[in-house]
């Protein structure tokens, strides 16, 4: 019993890294600036309002934007949120 209480105490198994990814937002036809940057604002926490704007004219000139990186399970909550606002969303993307 002693040694299966060590490996679940292993410090190098409980320093293991949790996954990060990427939330990206895509150009479309039908989203408008404001909405996209309301978006952003309302969903991302910290996000400032010139942020949002400078990364919605991102989106627009380049095709895309990473809005948001950390941790996997809150970028899930994200992307689902801003799709469910109506932004165009790529895939989250795993770092």
């Amino acid at each position: 019993m002693f040694n299966s209480l060590n490996a679940v105490l292993d410090q190098n198994k409980s320093k293991a890294k949790y996954p990060e990814a990427k939330v990206i937002v895509l150009d479309d036809s039908f989203n408008t600036f404001q909405h996209v940057a309301n978006c952003l604002t309302t969903i991302i926490p910290g996000m400032s309002e010139n942020n949002a704007w400078e990364l919605t004219i991102k989106v627009d000139k380049k095709g895309a934007a990473v809005v948001w990186r950390g941790n996997l399970e809150q970028a899930e909550l994200y992307h689902e949120q801003l799709a469910c606002k109506g932004l165009t969303m790529a895939p989250i993307e795993k770092t």
